[in-house]
Order: C-alpha cells, then structure tokens, then sequence
C-alpha cells in the first residue's frame, strides 16, 4: 500500500518563497540592509506562515475534520477551510462572539463557509476558556472525531513547521524578524536559523506573554528552547487589529516607496518596528535584517477594524 501525497505535492506552494532586497534610505544611512523574505507568496489560499503552521497539521490529522478557533477575521480559520476544501476533508470553525450566529455572515466567514467550514459560534465567555477540558469536551461531544487544532494554529507541530523558514534564511541574513500573534512562527524560525543568526519577534498585540508562549512552544516541539530569539514589544499600537494614524501613514507610505501592498495588522507593525529600530541604531553597520512578510493586506479583509 503506498502512502498518501505530502501536502507540499497536493497543493504546490512555492518554496523556498521569494527573498529579495530593497533599497531604502533609512536602513541603507545606517549601513543597514533590508529583505523582504516573501511569504505573503507561498500559496494563493495558504499563504505565509498559514501554510507553514498547517501543513504538518493537517498530515497528522490524515483527512480526519479538523476544528480550530478564531475571531470573525480570522486568517487561521480561512486557511484552514481553504486548506478542507482543496484537500477534501471536514473543518469546523468554533467563531468568538454568538451574537454573530444570527447576523449575516460577514466576507471573511462567508469565505469560510463557501469553502465548506461548518461554523459554530460561542459566547466570549465559553471562547476565552476555549482551551479548557469542560469546553473541549463539549466540543467533543458535539462534532466527535475530530483533531483540534489551536487557535492561530500555533502549537508542537506548527513550530516544527516553521523550522523551515528558518533553514531558508540559513547563513543568508544576520536578524530574521516577523510580527508575532500566538508565538508559533517564531518559535520555530529562530530554532531553523544557523548558529550566530537572531530572530526578532514583533508582537502585534500586547500581555507580555508572547515570551512565555515562545518558550512553551520550543519545549514542547524540540524539547528545550532553541535558536537565539528576542522580543521587541512597543509597537503593539494598541493591541491587536488596532492602528493609529502614524502607522496607517507609515504603511501607505512603504507601499508607494517599494511597490508592496502592506498588511496592516501583522505585516506594518513589524516594518514600523523594524525602521525604528535602525534609526536608533539597534542594528550593527553591515547587518541584513529579513523582514518575513506573512500576508497581503486582503488577507486581513476588514480584520483591522475588529478588536480582538
């Protein structure tokens, strides 16, 4: 009996993604180069790290429904009926906010629907204890045999996925940087970097427990932390999905000096970030900073007027 097709043949992404080089004078006064490591490009219905959280994810679930959590703009949540519908298995959507079980379906969720994803809406309350065994087994109990997949999709296996990222930008850069909302890419970025490489993690909303997650996830995928890995947490603008005039200006300005639609929920936090931090001089003359762009602005829809 031969065994089944790994997801990167089914589906095609297109790996290594892109990493190219821009030229912009606020890193390039300080000696300072800049790439964009282009994972906005992976996959048209996965794309950026979605796919690289996924993908060893849905090989263990083996074509089992796969239900995970997220917020009425969730990427995860349309990755992963996006991921159902290509591959042909069952998803289930477990959507923060009952309130939205009787109103119409907004572009996000209707994405999700579309693609097959049997939505069931909770109240906030049953949502934040989501991770707890009474919720799960509830959950259990409603929908049987399914494999749970954490919201944001970041756990053992995804950082596992994400080690990739970093064997790409092996010995090529000297910071890789991406914007952080539940610590899976990161954790598994900075343990696929080379020795002398530092991954940067920019997260985009605020708590103070990214660092704790990060260091959960890296013990529970490889069994104590790995890779060097810091945190930069003062460009959170509020918290998550939330912008300030300053950053929406920024954004728009990186799009007309670069040619790049810029996401602004993840992806213009860690641009901002990372343009701060080189004019205070946090980065050595000579150093390549990756910057990992993990999505397009449509990737967002109207996420970015919706609090988490």
């Amino acid at each position: 009996m031969t065994s089944p097709p790994r997801l990167d043949a089914r589906l095609r992404p297109r790996l290594p993604s892109p990493l190219r080089e821009v030229r912009d004078e606020r890193f390039a006064r300080h000696g300072v180069r800049l790439l964009l490591k282009r994972d906005d490009l992976i996959h048209p219905d996965l794309p950026g790290n979605k796919w690289r959280k996924l993908a060893l994810n849905l090989e263990a679930a083996a074509g089992r429904t796969v239900l995970t959590f997220g917020g009425a703009y969730s990427n995860h949540l349309r990755a992963t009926a996006a991921a159902g519908r290509l591959l042909g298995f069952p998803t289930v959507g477990v959507v923060r906010g009952d309130e939205l079980a009787h109103r119409p379906l907004n572009p996000s969720l209707a994405r999700c629907a579309a693609d097959g994803m049997r939505l069931h809406f909770v109240d906030r309350t049953t949502y934040r204890a989501k991770t707890s065994p009474e919720v799960l087994e509830g959950l259990l109990g409603r929908f049987g045999d399914v494999v749970v997949v954490p919201e944001g999709g970041s756990n053992a296996l995804a950082a596992q996925g994400c080690t990739a990222l970093g064997r790409e930008l092996a010995g090529v850069v000297d910071v890789a940087a991406v914007a952080c909302g539940t610590g899976g890419t990161l954790a598994g970025l900075a343990a696929g970097l080379a020795a002398g490489q530092r991954a940067l993690g920019v997260p985009v909303v605020g708590g103070g427990f990214l660092a704790g997650e990060v260091a959960r996830l890296q013990h529970e995928a490889f069994g104590s932390r790995a890779g060097y890995w810091t945190l930069e947490e003062r460009f959170t603008f509020g918290g998550y999905a939330r912008t300030t005039p300053e950053l929406d200006a920024f954004a728009a300005d990186f799009e007309e000096r670069h040619g790049l639609p810029v996401e602004r929920v993840y992806v213009a936090k860690l641009l901002f970030a990372l343009t701060a931090l080189a004019g205070e001089g946090a980065f050595a003359p000579g150093t390549r900073v990756a910057a990992v762009v993990t999505g397009a602005p449509d990737d967002a829809l109207q996420e970015s007027s919706v609090s988490r």
